[in-house]
């Protein structure tokens, strides 16, 4: 079984899960990127255009698979799959994904909810009948960078990213939630889902995911009127007083080291199952769970030198993966860029994950002079 697996920069869910959960499955795994220096054995292509995938693997190796996890190359590696005749993901649906106004157009088209947005390529006036507070994001960012709350003078905001496709949309107030899926194309399994905590507006920084199973039907609806329904899919989306509302859809399995506590607290091959689905297997019913987990992203307070920072930990239920060191300069963004490290905790109770996580925090807290 020979895999092709598409990637941009490296990322611990393709280095420390996919690739080990492929060796598992005994496949033999090519990596295409356009960073091959920054792979093992990859071979370097313009893994940005279709064109470019398809005539790499075709002058390799006939595949039986291609795969991606970057929430960037969905469409390039949906069309790669549908050129050669493999199990994938609807390009259309990874295109309405991924675009955040396609997204809202196709489920008002849908009749599943209407959300006020408006697009905004480079150059567009602002509009004037703005219902403030408003959202201000990139049409296809990721990692919250450059998303804003704007409680007045849009103009203003939106000329600090001129360059960039906009989608400005009403700010939807309540609890984050998210739904973690996989589908075989015909069968859509519900895995789990976290509630969100955030930093403080007017940014929106996730610092914190707790284990909050749920099988909302309007995300369901949502998930079928984009045509998602194939592979793992990571929805986030809003509880407020009219009912859910959708905030994005990212048509990958759910990033930061939670696909791996999500892994932890299910119990199951997580990387192999999603690895399976692209096979041409069907997808497996999850099993019931009854502990709880969490996932805590340490984020930066200000700019400056880090001059302490907690080891790696691995195992007995409590996770720490730093993601910078001692030395590293740290610069504020205001995105999930500015995460100093990961803990992740699983345990059978709630409060017991709470107190492992904070007693680790105290024990080992990060300093930047």
């Amino acid at each position: 079984m020979r895999l092709y697996l598409t990637a941009a920069k490296p990322t611990d869910s393709v280095t420390d899960g996919f690739l080990p959960a492929a060796r598992a499955l005994g496949c033999e795994v090519t990596i295409l990127s356009d960073r091959p220096e920054q792979h093992p054995d990859a071979i370097g292509c313009d893994v940005w255009d279709p064109r470019a995938v398809i005539d790499t693997i075709a002058h390799h190796h006939r595949p039986d698979a291609v795969f991606s996890n970057s929430d960037h190359l969905q469409v390039e590696t949906a069309l790669a799959a549908e050129y050669f005749g493999l199990p994938g993901k609807d390009w259309r649906a990874c295109l309405a994904a991924k675009n955040k106004s396609l997204t809202r157009r196709r489920l008002a088209e849908a009749g599943v909810e209407r959300v006020w947005s408006v697009r905004l390529a480079p150059g567009d006036p602002v509009p004037a009948d703005v219902p403030y507070p408003v959202v201000v994001k990139p049409r296809e960012g990721v990692a919250s960078e450059n998303v804003t709350l704007v409680e007045r003078d849009l103009e203003r905001a939106v000329a600090r990213m001129r360059d960039l496709p906009l989608v400005v949309e009403e700010y939807l107030e309540g609890p984050l939630r998210t739904m973690e899926t996989l589908g075989d194309g015909e069968t859509t399994r519900v895995l789990g889902g976290f509630a969100t905590t955030l930093g403080p507006l007017p940014h929106f920084v996730e610092e914190r995911l707790d284990w909050a199973p749920s099988a909302d039907e309007h995300v369901l609806r949502a998930l079928q009127a984009l045509g998602v329904g194939f592979g793992a899919c990571h929805t986030e989306y809003v509880v407020t007083d009219k009912g859910p509302r959708i905030i994005e859809v990212n048509y990958r399995a759910i990033g930061d080291h939670c696909d791996f506590l999500l892994a932890d607290i299910l119990g199951v091959p997580l990387f192999e199952w999603i690895l399976r689905v692209h096979m041409g297997e069907p997808v497996p019913e999850p099993p019931a769970t009854s502990g709880h987990g969490c996932a805590v992203s340490v984020v930066a307070d200000r700019s400056g030198v880090i001059t302490e920072a907690p080891p790696q930990v691995e195992g007995d239920g409590l996770w720490h993966r730093p993601l910078r060191k001692v030395g590293d300069r740290v610069e504020l963004t205001h995105t999930n860029r500015d995460y100093l490290g990961v803990i992740r905790a699983v345990g059978p109770s709630a409060e017991g994950v709470r107190r492992a996580v904070t007693a680790f925090q105290e024990r080992h807290p990060w300093v930047i002079a």
